[in-house]
């Protein structure tokens, strides 16, 4: 299915809910590897939909990472639909496509539409220029790919945008400044036509208020430094020209809130009051299981206490967190769904 075009004389009623990220239309995601990146993108464009407009949902590592969440065959270079965002206050959701994006295919694309040359383009990437003009100028195939996510957001169909939001599940952490930075590279050895013009429109569109770079994490020492070196350096990079968005924990267990952990006394102790409450309970005397949980105890105190730390590092930042709850099964679109609703309760989306 191609990308939505709507009439000029049909009405959507649009529902208005507080959102942190008004204005914005290209949500970049990024985040450590293993930390539920893909997952999060994925959710995140539901919870933007959810208000009635249709979202493209992009991926650029070739992966088909979106193809498996939401249970479809590969993607091609082509805008599918991938499911209906869940209907807010009773009225229906938008739309999600999906899209795979890679720099030949996007090459093509670009050549059809600055030149008319898309049956020269498939015939020069037989003969391996695009791997020659990369191996010279190794940005050139990130802006190919924040192209089209610009081109996305730009696009409009009866004088107003085709998709309500642009969510791009991006390269990870460590690579992200470099990968939204480049389009400046190319447009400083590019002095003039085309390609300097492509690169210009791509920096307009990333370094502008539409655009947010969202971080995932989980609660773990390793994913938290990363996301805190990644927007440092997002900052520097760019000199603050690209605006750092949302920091989502994901994974994140239901239990001990930070108020009403326990205080324990130490794990012989605690196992002594375990095995009286074991016994008043009328479970019996049994040393050796009130000694199990007790170690139990502890290390799920330790893990909470360890988890606390990092939370108040990620507040440090100074960017909004939201807190995702941990799917213990496998991820599915309902899966998907409790993701984007707890977006929205928090008012990610």
């Amino acid at each position: 299915m191609t990308a939505p075009r709507r009439p000029a004389d049909s009405l959507v009623t649009v529902s208005v809910r507080d959102t942190d990220w008004e204005g914005v239309r290209l949500h970049v995601v990024t985040g450590k590897g293993g930390t539920g990146k893909t997952t999060v993108a994925a959710a995140l464009a539901l919870a933007l939909a959810s208000n009635g407009r249709p979202v493209l949902l992009m991926e650029v590592e070739g992966r088909q990472g979106i193809a498996q969440l939401f249970d479809v065959p590969p993607l091609p270079y082509e805008e599918r639909r991938v499911a209906v965002a869940p209907a807010d206050d009773g009225r229906p959701g938008g739309d999600v496509f999906a899209l795979a994006v890679d720099p030949q295919s996007a090459l093509i694309e670009y050549l059809e539409m600055f030149y008319n040359l898309r049956s020269a383009g498939r015939a020069l990437t037989r003969l391996g220029v695009l791997d020659f003009a990369t191996t010279i100028a190794p940005g050139l195939a990130d802006v190919l790919l924040t192209g089209k996510a610009a081109e996305a957001v730009r696009r409009r169909a009866d004088g107003r945008p085709v998709y309500g939001a642009v969510v791009m599940d991006a390269p990870p952490t460590g690579r992200i400044s470099r990968f939204l930075n480049v389009s400046a590279e190319i447009s400083g050895l590019a002095r003039a036509g085309p390609i300097r013009g492509h690169a210009e429109t791509v920096r307009s569109v990333i370094r502008s208020p539409q655009t947010a770079v969202h971080f995932v994490t989980l609660l773990e020492e390793m994913p938290v430094q990363e996301t805190i070196d990644g927007i440092t350096e997002l900052r520097e990079v760019s000199g603050g020209g690209i605006q750092a968005g949302g920091i989502f924990v994901n994974m994140v267990r239901a239990g001990w809130s930070p108020g009403a952990m326990p205080v324990l006394d130490g794990p012989e102790r605690d196992a002594q009051a375990l095995a009286v409450a074991l016994k008043a309970a009328g479970l019996g005397e049994d040393p050796e299981l009130a000694a199990d949980l007790a170690a139990e105890l502890h290390d799920e105190a330790r893990t909470r206490r360890a988890q606390q730390e990092q939370r108040r590092r990620l507040e440090a930042a100074g960017q909004p967190c939201y807190e995702l709850p941990l799917i213990p099964d496998e991820i599915d679109l309902a899966a998907l769904y409790k993701l984007a609703e707890a977006m929205r309760e928090q008012g990610a989306a």
